[in-house]
């Protein structure tokens, strides 16, 4: 985004006079202050001036009306809403500018329904404030998703012109910007200032750097070759970042492809658990590695293949090499990106041509499920576990071609490769909403879990992801409760592969969100398998174990079965050297089960609890420093 802070000065400074306005006043009194507004765009429109070709154009364009004109206004307001979050260096403005915003809308919606038209003057008028609304929009975009170091070198150009404005985290940032800019030779100096300003922008993990370098890829795009010497010192800072970080990066900005997602839905925001950490694009294979980490699963082989034998995302060294898939992560990533029509490019074939392709031939398949020959069943489950995979058409085709009921009539069968396969299968269909109901209602479910408890290792694990994603609905949480789910699942967390686990920690997490279920889920012996997986540090699982726990805490059951003073030492000791996700997650549960029993909170004040949590206030994540405050409050009132 290249918006010049200069060109949208007097749009946005009418949007402030706009909200300064009473909006107690009569339509009447608005539409007077409005009119009176000075016309301070008029230069940069060409010096159209108060009254001449600007607004006579604008009123030979009335047939778009007022209530047009304002809906469009309105809808701005709620795009602005939407953004959510900003870059930390325009934080208090935009959500300053986003509130001003939103104080407009009132009039907006009074304007909208009108009887009668404005007078010409005010509509003239009203047209230059949804142009200053466009430009907010545009702005607040830049500062959502736009590069980091041109939101700080626009920022820089604001404070040489605003006199008035002395924000002392804005005057050191621009300080910090000039110095590394200046060519300087002290290279002490210089490396001291470049970390400054990295930590400040938070540019120094491998994520943020590259997502930093996608976005001045955009911004270069954008530009079309304009403001060559600036955009060549924002690329060399980029790259003097990406040196005292200790990246290797020979190719520079020609490494990272704008991904086609990005291109067509620009202000779509993605879950930051989709992006691979490394390629920082939407999985399409996730598999796991030794330190519990997921990545796509090319992008990890080449950081493989280079040498490395650490986690590009933790630094610890890997206790093995071995890429595990992350069936439960594909199985979301496939949902969400249905919901949001969001096509992942296919490396090796065109999805649209394979599935016209396979049309005939999936008709076919579906007929051989029910084959008398069992050579025939077995390759056709195969071939079909084959084409649900990935392609969402040949999901959709193979459920019209009656392929769910025949699927499930193989669950039963007793050869383990066919019950393997069809599980997967299914597995594969559910990614799809529809999907998932009808396999429910063809009587799935009681075959599924009994899979899990007697199939190869394989089926058990699939099992365990089919359940979960078939969990997604509420009415299937409760059915696989009702028919007995919760037992198998646990068995398989306490007794699985480190796939197996991982499959069943997320199913049984989903499970649990129903209340029915966290009282089964207590009652089938779910907390010792959960803790023992807590106490396993190589599996590399606890997030998920905390996350159970902590729902599992919301029952009284739960709550004093969990909250015995063993488990508090390992909460403390979570809080102090977890990871952020970890600390987050443990304070949630310590929260939950001081508020029951205050002497739990007294045994986490003699293991030195307090310390910790001052440091989370000081440097954690929002949400735990939000848990923090929250548990200190609570520790005063226990002393």
């Amino acid at each position: 985004m290249t918006t010049d802070p200069v060109s949208v000065s007097g749009p946005l400074l009418r949007v402030n006079q706009i909200c300064r306005q009473s909006l107690k006043s009569t339509i009447g009194e608005a539409e007077e202050k409005v009119t009176a507004m000075p016309e301070e765009g008029a230069v940069a429109r060409g010096g159209d001036g108060g009254g001449g070709g600007g607004e006579g154009k604008r009123l030979m364009e009335r047939e778009h009306d007022q209530e047009d004109l304002t809906r469009e206004m309105l809808e701005v307001i709620d795009t602005a809403r939407s953004f959510g979050e900003f870059r930390r260096t325009q934080r208090k403005e935009c959500f300053n500018l986003v509130r001003r915003l939103q104080l407009v809308a009132p009039l907006l919606e009074e304007i909208k329904e009108l009887e009668t038209p404005i007078s010409d003057t005010a509509f003239a008028r009203l047209c230059d404030l949804a142009e200053a609304f466009s430009d907010a929009k545009k702005l607040l975009r830049c500062c959502h998703d736009g590069s980091k170091i041109y939101l700080v070198e626009l920022m820089n150009v604001q404070l040489e012109r605003a006199k008035r404005r002395t924000d002392t985290q804005d005057m050191e940032l621009a300080m910090d910007l000039m110095v590394v800019l200046s060519g300087e030779e002290d290279l002490d100096v210089d490396r001291a200032v470049l970390e400054r300003l990295a930590s400040r922008l938070q540019l120094q993990a491998l994520p943020d750097l590259r997502a930093e370098t996608m976005a001045i890829k955009k911004l270069i795009k954008d530009r079309c070759s304009q403001n060559a010497e600036s955009t060549q010192q924002i690329i060399d800072l980029l790259d003097r970042f990406k040196q005292i970080a200790g990246i290797e990066d020979s190719n520079g900005l020609s490494e990272v492809a704008l991904p086609k997602y990005l291109e067509k839905c620009p202000s779509l925001v993605i879950p930051n658990d989709f992006l691979c950490p490394i390629s920082l694009e939407i999985m399409t294979d996730p598999v796991i590695v030794a330190t519990g980490q997921t990545f796509e699963r090319r992008s990890i082989q080449i950081w493989l293949d280079a040498g490395h034998r650490t986690c590009p995302k933790t630094r610890q060294t890997l206790s093995h090499l071995s890429l595990a898939p992350n069936y439960a992560l594909r199985n979301l990533i496939l949902q969400w990106c249905e919901k949001n029509k969001v096509e992942l490019l296919k490396k090796e074939t065109d999805l649209d041509s394979e599935a016209a392709d396979h049309e005939e031939e999936i008709s076919s398949l579906v007929e051989d499920l029910s084959s008398i020959h069992l050579d025939k069943q077995r390759r056709a489950v195969k071939k079909i576990r084959m084409l649900s995979k990935e392609n969402p058409d040949h999901r959709l085709a193979i459920a019209q071609n009656g392929g769910i009921p025949a699927l499930v009539s193989l669950l039963t069968y007793p050869d383990s490769k066919i019950q393997e396969n069809t599980v997967t299968a299914l597995l594969n269909l559910s990614i799809d909403e529809g999907n998932k109901k009808l396999i429910a209602k063809e009587g799935a479910v009681p075959s599924i879990i009994e899979i899990l408890k007697t199939g190869t290792v394989p089926a058990k694990e699939n099992s365990a992801a089919a359940l979960f994603s078939l969990s997604m609905l509420d009415e299937i949480k409760l059915m696989i409760g009702n028919l007995n789910g919760m037992p198998p699942l646990i068995d398989l967390l306490q007794n699985g592969t480190i796939r197996g686990k991982k499959d069943a920690a997320t199913a049984l997490f989903n499970l649990v969100l129903n209340s029915k279920n966290k009282a089964r889920a207590i009652e089938a012996g779910i907390i010792a398998p959960v803790l023992q997986v807590l106490g396993e540090t190589n599996l590399g699982m606890a997030d998920e174990a905390l996350s159970i726990l902590f729902l599992l805490t919301l029952h009284p059951d739960g709550c004093n079965a969990i909250g015995q003073q063993s488990f508090i030492q390992t909460l403390v000791e979570f809080i102090k050297e977890g990871t952020p996700k970890n600390k987050e997650c443990a304070l949630s549960v310590l929260l939950e089960l001081g508020s029951h029993n205050s002497s739990l909170l007294s045994a986490a004040i003699q293991l030195g609890v307090h310390d910790h949590l001052d440091e989370i206030v000081k440097s954690g994540t929002d949400r735990a420093q939000r848990k923090a405050k929250a548990l200190i409050s609570n520790c005063e009132q226990v002393q």
